[in-house]
């Protein structure tokens, strides 16, 4: 490419493609006023695959006669944030317009509380372009009235959705490939069966506190699972890594005394670990490591672990340390352990907020963990802003002392 020295602009001598690229991190409406720069320039909006509209920041007018003008024959990526009041007519044309140019990524993102009846329209369940679909549309439920044909679909995240018992089935049964499988703050579902999405190989679960019952997943065949929650683990058989934690707060938990909840929690911690025993990584989050410090005081077995790598999202205080030791000890083949701090949480009550921890709490803390540890080779504490960078000196003499630890 040229030099700009020598007066040639050596950004337009790029191929259409890299222009396109380049394009295609912006929102359309800024990539249209490219156009004026020069003839060069002209037309590279128009034929992008990329399209991606604000509606709070253009308005309706704007974002049809910019798919007018729009001359690409095939769109790789479509996403549309809008609100639906007084709009619905417009949002099944623009979806309907993604759709017949063969969208393989789609994500749609509708912010209006207000609208609960809207339906999609049986065009969007029956397409075999989409490869990859984000939806994040608020109160709308999710109600297929034709069957679902997404022949092509990998990877689906639904945030916000009202899905149930009913429907959901049928939209997963229209999604035979399915690699990827994202929920979070959804609504209404009992039970979880995966167990016919042969593909199925990542699970990112995020439990709405309204669900008045812990939900129940059957996925035999994924092998990452994130999960956040109140859930019961049928078959996760094929899992190789976790990340868990359960919910500070849950609608299943409000109706019953604290003293009632608390062996229920861990009962369910227990039920879990034993589903997450045979996994190679694990991480897991401080609420459940909360509930696991009190296992020992109420005589809850737990299961050994065969955890290679676990990593723990933490703070270092009281209610929390007894359930690592006991995890620890608990994971005999355990090679690397990772320690991420965090400095707030709602875990604990307000008198409780975390704290500048002093170096020799972190030092009995890291003795702790190598002393439950037998076949430990990695240990990695990041502290973040949990320690005063003053002591730091401090802090690195006790751990070349823990370092001539074998």
């Amino acid at each position: 490419a040229s030099d700009s020295s020598d007066g040639v602009d050596s950004i337009s001598s790029l191929p259409d493609d890299i222009l396109h690229r380049i394009l295609s991190f912006i929102p359309t409406n800024f990539a249209i006023r490219t156009s004026v720069l020069s003839k060069r320039w002209r037309n590279v909006w128009s034929e992008s695959p990329h399209l991606s509209f604000d509606h709070h920041g253009i308005s309706s007018k704007s974002i049809n006669e910019t798919l007018n003008n729009y001359s690409a024959i095939k769109i790789t990526s479509f996403h549309l944030l809008t609100s639906l009041l007084n709009k619905i007519h417009f949002v099944n044309s623009w979806i309907e317009f993604a759709i017949s140019h063969g969208a393989v990524n789609l994500s749609l993102e509708f912010r209006d509380s207000r609208v609960r009846d809207y339906k999609f329209p049986d065009f969007f369940y029956t397409n075999s372009s989409v490869k990859q679909l984000l939806i994040n549309v608020g109160p709308v439920e999710l109600i297929p009235s034709c069957n679902v044909t997404w022949t092509s679909l990998k990877y689906l995240s639904l945030s916000c959705c009202e899905l149930s018992d009913e429907s959901f089935p049928k939209i997963l049964s229209g999604c035979p490939i399915l690699e990827t499988l994202r929920l979070h703050n959804y609504n209404s579902v009992k039970c979880l069966d995966l167990s016919q999405l042969l593909h199925l190989r990542r699970l990112d679960i995020d439990c709405c506190n309204t669900i008045r019952e812990p939900m129940k997943i059957m996925a035999p065949h994924i092998q990452y699972l994130r999960l956040r929650g109140q859930c019961t683990l049928l078959d996760v058989s094929s899992l190789i890594e976790a990340n868990v934690d359960s919910s500070s707060v849950n609608y299943f938990f409000h109706s019953i005394s604290y003293h009632e909840a608390e062996p229920l929690k861990l009962v369910m911690v227990q039920a879990m670990l034993e589903k997450l025993q045979n996994v190679d990584k694990l991480t897991l989050g401080v609420e459940f490591l909360r509930i696991l410090s009190k296992s020992e005081l109420h005589g809850v077995p737990l299961p050994k672990l065969k955890v290679k790598t676990l990593t723990l999202e933490t703070m270092i205080m009281r209610p929390v340390v007894p359930g690592i030791a006991r995890l620890v000890q608990n994971s005999p083949q355990v090679k690397k352990i990772t320690i991420y701090t965090m400095q707030f949480s709602t875990v604990f009550p307000t008198s409780w907020k975390y704290k500048v921890v002093k170096p020799q709490v972190i030092a009995s803390f890291m003795e702790l963990l190598l002393a439950n540890a037998k076949t430990l080779e990695t240990l990695v504490v990041q502290l973040g802003s949990c320690i005063d960078r003053s002591r730091f000196e401090e802090l690195f003499q006790i751990a070349i002392t823990l370092s001539q630890n074998n």
